[in-house]
């Protein structure tokens, strides 16, 4: 037997939790270390599957499975394909910047105060949020995936509403309140999309008699399993509108700008960069690949609803006073390119999308924890109280200036070269889509460019002016971002690579191949 690699990736994370919670409340520093160790062991058994993975192999590589729930069908069955493995890889990487970032996050507040931050619970919610994560991407049991994606709400809504931004903390009497609501509304609007989910969930269930996702999708391929169209089409909305509601995608999304901009800036990178790539992930993997016929019906609608979230979110940006409020928007316009992608039936389309959700994950948490760490400095989350940053703390204004850039896909950074793929696979087969989508590059332009004049440039605040710059631990944090960043924006063949032969078997899935080029015969 050999070693189940797989089930360690997501284990050892959840040991590491459950053994940073039991650390004494005086060993603070200890849980923090402990935390962070087992973050980085993660990420080195993320690189062994990285490794161990052939991109020319079996679609599903590295499989477990064991009988679970027999008498209901239920397996614990694992497996990565290159789109899953990619995201695997990327959330491992993530952890241990987003746990460093974190540090003093859950530190006890002022002496003399009667809060307090319960630092070990801090750090082992994200370690638990992580194994969450990290199993749903590789669950090819239906059943098995759908426990984890409501799992991981539970730690992610304590996360929220207990361990809030701390730029509030003892000045806003409100401040809990806004947690608080933030933390439901996050709760609350994924609970309804699981719970519409797990219908859908029993419903195939009674339809394919099993769970296994390769069972079932190897039956429909060979004809011996046959769905009614409308029970489908019902099915594929039950399961799309969980993964909608996660993604976020317009009009489900509004839980997104209240909860990053109430929880501090590491868990909004938990949020965004991490947690809400599942919707996405899922999209591609149980809808496409489970309810093709659906998936084809159901595009023209999902693309316009796309193409919404792209526009809408990008002009709620530039409108936006509060830093993290205007990432959180920007995210949702970037989530709107990768549906749009996944939808757009194209082998370039679905490899753009799935590598911004790679790049997406790292712009982000560069631009959202920079942003962090100069909200913690100013404790203030408004545009307006920030001006002249650039001269008095050249390091920060610089990463920033990348992360935003990056954010605005500047050609030369990763989400350039995803961003462009989307557009190129969208326009070839729906070209008034992909002409509405570029809009929504005009104004990420807009709206970072005027973000970093606003807080960057000009004269220098008073309550700015002694700024201290990145320290030695905010710059082990945001370097390999930056370099990651540099890096796949000029070679992101180590990507594409690993996604495009699971690309085309998602193609392959859903019947589709890519359009003949319409060029005109050379005279």
């Amino acid at each position: 037997m050999s070693f189940p690699l797989l089930t360690a990736t997501a284990v050892l994370p959840a040991i590491g939790a459950i053994a940073t919670a039991a650390v004494p409340a005086a060993r603070r520093t200890a849980a923090k270390w402990l935390a962070l160790l087992v973050s980085i062991a993660t990420l080195a058994l993320a690189i062994v599957v990285l490794v161990r993975f052939d991109p020319d192999g079996a679609r599903y590589q590295l499989t477990e499975s064991h009988a679970w729930i027999a008498d209901f069908g239920v397996r614990y069955e694992l497996g990565v394909d290159g789109i899953g493995v990619a995201l695997l890889a990327l959330t491992a990487l993530l952890i241990p910047f987003i746990i460093l970032a974190g540090w003093h996050d859950a530190d006890p507040l002022e002496t003399g105060s009667r809060r307090w931050r319960p630092t070990q619970g801090f750090f082992a919610l994200i370690l638990a949020v992580e194994a969450m994560v990290i199993i749903s991407f590789e669950a090819t049991d239906v059943f098995l995936f759908y426990i984890f994606f409501e799992a991981m709400l539970i730690p992610m809504y304590f996360l929220i509403g207990g361990f809030g931004d701390r730029a509030h903390a003892g000045t806003d009497e409100n401040a809990a309140a806004q947690r608080s609501y933030a933390a439901v509304k996050f709760l609350l609007y994924n609970l309804v999309g699981g719970l519409i989910m797990l219908a859908a969930v029993i419903g195939l269930y009674v339809v394919a008699g099993n769970f296994s996702l390769q069972e079932i999708a190897e039956a429909r391929a060979n004809g011996s399993l046959h769905m009614a169209t409308n029970t489908e089409r019902w099915l594929f909305l039950g399961f799309f509108f969980a993964f909608a509601v996660k993604a976020p995608l317009w009009p489900l999304h509004t839980w997104l700008p209240n909860a990053m901009g109430e929880a501090t800036a590491p868990v909004a990178v938990l949020i965004t960069a991490v947690v809400d790539k599942v919707g996405t992930f899922a999209m591609l993997r149980f809808c496409l690949q489970l309810f093709p016929e659906a998936s084809k019906w159901a595009t023209p609608a999902i693309l316009v609803l796309a193409v919404i979230s792209i526009i809408y979110g990008a002009l709620l940006a530039v409108g936006q006073r509060d830093i993290k409020r205007l990432v959180a928007y920007a995210s949702i316009s970037h989530f709107g390119f990768i549906i749009m992608g996944i939808f757009a039936m194209t082998s370039q389309g679905q490899s753009g999308a799935t590598l911004y959700m790679v790049n997406h994950g790292i712009s982000t948490a560069a631009l959202m924890l920079v942003a962090g760490f100069l909200i913690s400095r100013r404790g203030s989350r408004l545009i307006a109280d920030y001006g002249g940053v650039q001269k008095v703390a050249p390091v920060l204004a610089g990463t920033f200036l990348i992360g935003g850039l990056a954010t605005l896909s500047l050609p030369g950074l990763a989400p350039f070269v995803s961003e462009f793929l989307v557009l190129v696979g969208t326009f070839a087969r729906y070209p008034v889509i992909g002409i509405i989508a570029t809009f929504g590059i005009v104004l990420a332009a807009l709206y970072t460019l005027v973000l970093y004049q606003r807080t960057m440039t000009g004269p220098v605040k008073p309550e700015v002016s002694a700024m201290p710059d990145l320290r030695m631990r905010e710059l082990v944090v945001v370097a390999p971002l930056v370099v990651l960043l540099i890096f796949l924006g000029v070679y992101p063949k180590p990507v594409t690579d690993i996604v495009n032969p699971a690309v085309k078997s998602t193609m392959s899935d859903v019947h589709k191949k890519d359009p003949k080029p319409e060029v005109e015969a050379a005279k």
